[in-house]
């Protein structure tokens, strides 16, 4: 049963076939019949999956990053950035 795989077999998974299993998880848990002990499986393979898929697109989001040269940890700053009460220069940045 796929909910019995390990999470090391999640280390060669790409992000599309991560995805893909973790819809499918979601699918089978949403549509019940399973067993407590089969719908407790299903969902820590579930949560495996996310945090694989986390895994990538936070890999991704760093490669981005790099290539545009900024600090992955500025992703969410940017025109909004500027704070309450705060003016926005000319470029509407508040830098």
């Amino acid at each position: 049963m796929a909910a019995k795989k390990t999470t090391e077999d999640l280390s060669a998974l790409s992000y599309e076939q991560a995805r893909d299993q973790l819809i499918d998880v979601v699918t089978r848990l949403e549509q019940g019949g399973a067993t407590l002990e089969e719908s407790l499986s299903l969902w820590e393979r579930g949560e495996a999956l996310a945090a694989r898929c986390q895994e990538w697109l936070d890999g991704a989001r760093e490669r981005l990053s790099k290539a545009r040269g900024t600090d992955p940890s500025d992703a969410g700053a940017g025109p909004t950035a500027v704070g309450p009460g705060e003016p926005a220069d000319e470029n509407g940045t508040g830098a």
